[in-house]
């Protein structure tokens, strides 16, 4: 005959067994509960959405997942606004690997006030996403040109016989706007010719020649992205950013245009609440899981090779980069 007696700790259940024995005598033995699953009992569903940097980051922490902490997790189409409603009303899809939260802050914010969602770390390392860059061949030729502040006297000796070109962005786009104020605000008018294509065709064929040719040349562009890793652009230190002249350098008539950097923008890996409280440690490798652009735009590249799929390249970068993620995975993994 066994009856079992239950006693609940602070961490996990215990219970104690008795064991009746044929001449009447209680035998005791203490035996604890397994932990829960590390990767819970509900569904864990990655948000794949639809533009390259996030499907590859969807595919990637798929196969983390599966291979590190051995849990069931599957993928599902999303965007951003959609994906952030669906979270921040039924906690699913659980993970949305980069959220970017400007662009739907009424739904995310209606999520975080209903504490459906949170952030569990910046998507990348770094949080400015737009710059000015060079090649790196110039770089190494004229390292003191990789500060913005250093340009009207580097442009001085570089291009003393003509003007270097400076590739902007088609000139409805908002950063066209900027990069003629920053060009103010550097002392630049005089020393380089501005050129702003007519669209991201002709923009990146510009960029290419350019590099093919070997060229002097600085250019405006935005991470992540493949030309930067394709045609081995290094960024410009664009100084810090000021919220004040940033703002003026954002009007097409800006009265006295000051340098600053360009804005950060807030992109984070969304986790529903209940991953974070369910299961901790899935929650705690996406704390960690923030990638450094250098490599997305690494990634990027090899994902616009013929051929190519997010799936082949996540597998490549799972098999092949583990510096990069096993900071992500932790020690309790495996």
């Amino acid at each position: 005959m066994m009856a079992v007696a239950l006693s609940v700790g602070p961490a996990v259940a215990q219970f104690t067994v008795l064991d009746q024995t044929q001449d009447g005598e209680t035998a005791q033995r203490q035996e604890t509960a397994p932990p829960p699953p590390i990767c819970g009992t509900q569904p864990v569903t990655v948000a794949k959405m639809a533009w390259p940097s996030a499907e590859l980051l969807a595919e990637i922490h798929v196969r983390l997942l599966r291979q590190e902490f051995g849990c069931d997790v599957s993928i599902t189409p999303g965007d951003l606004a959609a994906t952030g409603s669906s979270m921040g009303s039924t906690g699913q899809p659980a993970v949305a690997p980069e959220m970017w939260v400007t662009r739907i802050a009424d739904v995310w914010n209606a999520g975080i006030e209903a504490q459906m969602l949170r952030p569990a770390a910046s998507s990348y390392v770094e949080s400015q996403f737009e710059g000015w860059f060079m090649p790196d061949y110039l770089a190494a030729e004229h390292p003191e040109l990789r500060v913005a502040s250093n340009l009207a006297d580097g442009l001085s000796a570089v291009a003393a016989k003509e003007k270097l070109r400076f590739i902007s962005c088609p000139v409805d786009w908002a950063c066209a706007v900027i990069n003629r104020n920053l060009i103010t605000a550097l002392g630049l008018t005089d020393l380089v010719e501005l050129v702003e294509p007519a669209n991201r065709f002709e923009m990146d064929t510009l960029i290419a020649e350019a590099v093919n040719l070997r060229q002097a040349v600085l250019l405006y562009y935005w991470q992540p992205n493949a030309v930067l890793a394709q045609l081995n652009f290094v960024p410009l230190d664009m100084g810090a950013y000021d919220q004040e002249a940033a703002r003026c350098l954002a009007q097409v008539v800006c009265a006295s245009p000051k340098p600053s950097a360009f804005a950060s923008e807030t992109v984070v890996v969304a986790l529903a609440e209940w991953v974070f409280t369910d299961i901790p440690a899935i929650a705690a490798y996406f704390q960690r899981s923030s990638m450094p652009l250098e490599v997305m735009n690494g990634l990027l590249a090899k994902l616009s090779e013929p051929g190519a799929t997010a799936e082949g390249v996540a597998e490549r970068f799972v098999a092949g980069q583990e510096t990069v993620w096993r900071a992500w995975v932790g020690a309790g993994a495996g």
